[in-house]
């Protein structure tokens, strides 16, 4: 293993604020709510885990998933991050409820948009656009309960387009098709309010949006969930020193040269990649 951690090791125990932020994923698509918390907090170190190697999750049962999500979890708390984002619909759905009674740290997970969503829907239905993983989950059933007797809300599992997001393939013949026929499916049942449910899904937004009618509103999570992460670190103290320099570090169970090259083109600048083969 390489211990990419080393730097990370030598943070001042009595300046936990100054700790990075802690994000992961099955691979590169939570770099769409790590966009947002560098936006928003420009001042936080944050430290983002992409799980290449096991991506995606949304096609594994929850118990692999939850398995893998405490030990990736396991690994950045070892190394002193001051909370964790679970930048994946599904682990979330897997996992957060054991995240939460494990680690004292905030844990901020995701769920699809819907309750946004259910208020902006003009037609009364809202289509979502999920992994099988997050669809299935005993989490997404009770919110779809919950929001359901409002609005009708219909959904499409996605497969492929993780897998395309990964590969870099934002636009090309094969994304465009499997795009096309997926937000087809929900317009045709009568949706005029869209939700990403999955944080590849963000980098594939301005060709969704090529796509479909600009009256279509399109919704994700990543910037409510980075107001919530500000909201919880300013409760417990823990924003980072106004005069600390933020940014990204990049770790990956995958193939380093891969996952620079994609990493880089979806962050907008070069971001290097250490390699993390055995937790």
């Amino acid at each position: 293993m390489i211990d990419a951690m080393s730097d990370i090791g030598s943070i001042d125990a009595q300046r936990p604020c100054n700790a990075p932020i802690g994000i992961f994923d099955s691979g590169v698509g939570g770099l769409s709510v790590a966009r947002h918390l560098a936006d928003e907090m420009p001042c936080e170190r944050l430290l983002y885990f992409a799980d290449s190697a096991h991506a995606p999750y949304g096609s594994k049962s929850l118990e692999e998933v939850e398995q893998r999500v405490m030990q990736l979890s396991g690994y950045l708390v070892r190394h002193q991050v001051k909370a964790l984002v679970v930048a994946c619909n599904t682990a979330t759905a897997a996992a957060i409820n054991r995240l939460r009674s494990t680690y004292s740290i905030p844990v901020i997970g995701m769920e699809p948009a819907v309750k946004p969503a259910s208020a902006l829907t003009r037609s009364g239905v809202v289509g979502i656009l999920a992994t099988a993983g997050t669809l299935d989950s005993g989490k997404f059933t009770r919110l779809q309960a919950r929001f359901g007797r409002e609005v009708r809300i219909i959904s499409q599992s996605c497969p492929g387009l993780v897998e395309q997001v990964e590969a870099g393939d934002l636009s090309g013949p094969r994304t465009r098709e499997l795009v096309q026929g997926y937000v087809d499916t929900l317009l045709a049942g009568g949706a005029d309010t869209l939700v990403l449910g999955c944080t590849h899904y963000p980098f594939l937004l301005p060709l969704i949006r090529e796509l479909v009618d600009p009256e279509i509103e399109i919704l994700d999570t990543g910037l409510p969930v980075s107001r919530e992460v500000f909201r919880q670190l300013d409760a417990g103290k823990l924003l980072a020193d106004r005069k600390q320099t933020g940014g990204l570090e990049v770790l990956s169970s995958g193939d380093a040269v891969l996952t620079h090259t994609i990493v880089s083109r979806l962050w907008g600048t070069a971001v290097p990649v250490r390699v993390v083969k055995t937790l």
